[in-house]
């Protein structure tokens, strides 16, 4: 099972590979939203923004997201960590129900970009 600190790793992961990211992803990445990821087998939310091309985490609490963000995520920490390493697809995890991604319908059309 994956710790705290390695789930905060891959997020920072995650961020990096995006502020590197160029065209249709960079413009994707770009958007400025609040985030949120649960890592529910830890019961442990991630909280921050999205934010010139980065995910800025702000805030680490225990339990679920205290707050609905606009751009919303749930899944186990080692989940997170095989989406960020690339050993997991983003699109096999969400539609087999491992990964939930909850946002407005227009963040979602950007979003998918990322993907």
């Amino acid at each position: 099972m994956a710790t705290i600190e390695e789930c905060r790793a891959a997020l920072d992961k995650l961020s990096d590979s995006m502020g590197r990211a160029e065209g249709d992803v960079r413009a994707a990445a770009s958007m400025e939203r609040s985030v949120s990821c649960h890592v529910t087998d830890l019961d442990v939310t991630f909280a921050g923004r999205l934010t010139g091309g980065r995910i800025d985490v702000r805030d680490t609490f225990p339990g679920p997201p205290r707050e609905k963000a606009q751009i919303r995520l749930s899944m186990t920490g080692d989940d997170l960590v095989a989406l960020v390493d690339g050993e997991l697809h983003f699109a096999q995890a969400w539609a087999s129900g491992r990964v939930r991604l909850e946002a407005g319908l227009r963040d979602l059309f950007q979003l998918r970009k990322l993907l």
